[in-house]
C-alpha cells in the first residue's frame, strides 16, 4: 500500500503540472506560445498515462488487492478506485491522449481568436478534430447503449443518456410553466445593471465577497480570463478567475461567487487526501477533489445561487456595494437590486442566465453534444441546429456567432460530456441546503447577518472533506439520506419566484 501510495502521489503531482500549465495558457500565456505549450500537454499527460499503466503500478496494485481485507475503508476505496483508472486507460491508446491534450490547446487559442472575430468558420476545423477524437475515445473506453455513456461517466459516474432525458423531462414540466407564468408578470426594474462599472472596483467588490464566503487567498487568486474558471494544484493553492464588462455589473460578481464555490470545495479536502488517488481524477487526467463534476456544481451553484443571489444576501450587503459604486446605485434600493439579479428573461448567454431558464441552456447544449458524437448532427450545420434549439427552448435568436454557437470554452477544451453537470448540480445543490437548513439550527439567521462559517462548516462535514473518497450518489445519500432528485429544486425555483414576480402557488398573477 505504501509503494502505490507513493507512485500514486507522483501521478497526482503530473496531474497538477497540467493544471499548472492549463491555468498558465488560459491567463498569462502570450499567444505565440500555443503550439509548444500544446506540445508540453501532450507529453505531460502521456507520462501521466503511462506511469498510471506501469507494470510497477500494477504489481504494487495487485498486492494491494490481494490484502484488501486488512485495509480500512478508505485505503480499500482508493484501491477500487484505482483499479477502475487502469483498466480504462489501458484502453485508450496513448497516441489519443497526446493528440487530445494537442488538440485541446491549440483548439483553446482558436476558439478565443474565432470569437473575438466571431468567425465560426475558423474554429469549426478545430472542432470537427476534437468530435472525431471524442468519438474515439467513447469507443476506447466502452458503452452498451450511447457513446455519449462512455464520455459522461468521465464527469459523472453512473449517468448516461437515458437517465438524463429522464431527468430533463422532469425538469422541463416544472420550468416550461414557471417561465410562462413569470413571462405574463410585470418585469422588475434593471436598468441601472448595465451603467458604468469599473472593473478595478468590481474586482475589489468581488473578492470580498469571496472572502466573507470562506475563500483562502493564503492558498488562492483571483485572475481574469476568457471563461470563468476554478483550478487546483492541491488543496494548498486553488485559483479562480472570472471575466469583467464594464457595462454589466452582475457577470463578473456572480462569476466570482460561482468559482468560489469550486475553490471551497478544493480549499476544504481533508489533508490527508493531498497527493493521493483521491484528491484526482484519475480516469479524465485531472487534479481534482470532488466526488464528481456534478457534485462540484453543487457547490458553485449553491453559493452564487442560493447564497448569493438571496433577498437576505443583498439585505445585507447592498450597503457595501452601494459604498463601492456610490454614483451607479444612488438611485438604487437593495430590494431593487434584489429583483433584478434575479429577474427572468430568456437570453442568448449561459453564463448570465438566470436561475428558472439556466438549465434549458444545458439541455439544448447536451442534445446537440449526443448528436455531434453519434453521427447525426455534423460541425458544418452546427451553428444552424444551435440557433433552432435555442430558438425551441428560449424563444430568442442569436444575431452572431459570438453570442451562439462560440460562447462556450467546453467544446475547445474537449469537454464532451460536461455540460449535464451543471444542471447535476443545481439539483444536488437545493438537496444539500435543505440537508444543512435541517441539521444547523438558525441558519438562515446567521445567513442573514452575513455570517458563512456555519454552512460552510456543515458542508466540509458532510461534503468538502471526503475529496473523491465516495461515489456522488453515496456522498449525496450520506448527506441528505436521498438519492438524485429534483423535487426540491423545483418547489425551490418555484417558491423564490412565485414571491419575487407576486404569484400565486396555482399560478395566476397575483
Amino acid at each position: 500500500m505504501n509503494e502505490l501510495n507513493a507512485q500514486l502521489a507522483q501521478i497526482n503531482d503530473l496531474l497538477c503540472v497540467i493544471n499548472v500549465l492549463n491555468w498558465d495558457a488560459r491567463t498569462q500565456m502570450p499567444p505565440g506560445g500555443t503550439e509548444t505549450r500544446g506540445s508540453q500537454l501532450a507529453t505531460v499527460s502521456a507520462i501521466a498515462q503511462e506511469r498510471l499503466t506501469s507494470l510497477a503500478l500494477r504489481t504494487a496494485l495487485e498486492e494491494a488487492e490481494a490484502n484488501l481485507s486488512t485495509l480500512n475503508d478508505r485505503q480499500a476505496r482508493a484501491v477500487r478506485q484505482t483499479r477502475e483508472a487502469v483498466d480504462l486507460l489501458s484502453r485508450i491508446p496513448e497516441g489519443l491522449t497526446r493528440d487530445l491534450a494537442e488538440t485541446k490547446n491549440r483548439a483553446q487559442a482558436v476558439w478565443v481568436r474565432s470569437k473575438g472575430d466571431n468567425d465560426f468558420a475558423a474554429f469549426a476545423p478545430e472542432l470537427e478534430r476534437m468530435v472525431d477524437l471524442n468519438r474515439r475515445l467513447a469507443d476506447a473506453i466502452g458503452y452498451e447503449e450511447h457513446p455519449y455513456d462512455a464520455l459522461v461517466r468521465q464527469y459523472e459516474p453512473g449517468m448516461t443518456a437515458g437517465t438524463l432525458r429522464g431527468l430533463f423531462a422532469q425538469l422541463r414540466a416544472g420550468l416550461l410553466p414557471l417561465l410562462n407564468e413569470i413571462r405574463a408578470a410585470p418585469e422588475p426594474r434593471a436598468d441601472f445593471l448595465t451603467r458604468d462599472y469599473p472593473e478595478d472596483r468590481q474586482r475589489a467588490f468581488a473578492l470580498e465577497m469571496a472572502q466573507a464566503f470562506g475563500y483562502d487567498l493564503t492558498r488562492g487568486r483571483l485572475d481574469a480570463s476568457a471563461h470563468p474558471f476554478e483550478i487546483s494544484f492541491t488543496r494548498q493553492d486553488v485559483r479562480i478567475t472570472t471575466r469583467y464588462r464594464h457595462d454589466f455589473l452582475p457577470g463578473a460578481l456572480f462569476g466570482t461567487l460561482h468559482e468560489t464555490g469550486h475553490a471551497l470545495y478544493e480549499q476544504n479536502v481533508d489533508p490527508a487526501l493531498t497527493r493521493t488517488v483521491l484528491a484526482s481524477d484519475l480516469l479524465g487526467l485531472y487534479a481534482v477533489g470532488g466526488a464528481s463534476y456534478g457534485t462540484h456544481e453543487s457547490q458553485s451553484r449553491l453559493w452564487e445561487n442560493r447564497v448569493g443571489r438571496s433577498r437576505a444576501f443583498w439585505a445585507h450587503h447592498f450597503p457595501r456595494l452601494q459604498e463601492v459604486f456610490p454614483e451607479q446605485l444612488a438611485d438604487v434600493t437593495a430590494e431593487e437590486f434584489w429583483r433584478a439579479v434575479n429577474r427572468v428573461r430568456p437570453s442568448l448567454i449561459r453564463v448570465e442566465a438566470d436561475e428558472v431558464t439556466y438549465d434549458l441552456h444545458i439541455m439544448l447544449r447536451v442534445e446537440l453534444e449526443m448528436a455531434l458524437i453519434e453521427g447525426s448532427l455534423s460541425v458544418r450545420d452546427l451553428p444552424e441546429a444551435w440557433n433552432a434549439k435555442v430558438q425551441e427552448y428560449l424563444g430568442v435568436t442569436p444575431p452572431d456567432f459570438a453570442s451562439g454557437v462560440l460562447q462556450d470554452i467546453h467544446w475547445s477544451a474537449g469537454l464532451f460530456g460536461s455540460f449535464p453537470t451543471y444542471t447535476v448540480g443545481n439539483v444536488m445543490a437545493s438537496q444539500f441546503y435543505a440537508a444543512a437548513r435541517k441539521g444547523v439550527p438558525g441558519l438562515e439567521e446567521h445567513l442573514a447577518r452575513g455570517e458563512y462559517g456555519l454552512l460552510r462548516e456543515w458542508l466540509t462535514e458532510h461534503v468538502y472533506r471526503h475529496g473523491r473518497t465516495y461515489s456522488p450518489t453515496e456522498l449525496l445519500e450520506r448527506a441528505t439520506g436521498e438519492g438524485l432528485d429534483p423535487a426540491p429544486y423545483l418547489a425551490y425555483l418555484r417558491g423564490k419566484y412565485a414571491g419575487l414576480y407576486h404569484l400565486t402557488p396555482q399560478g395566476e398573477t397575483a
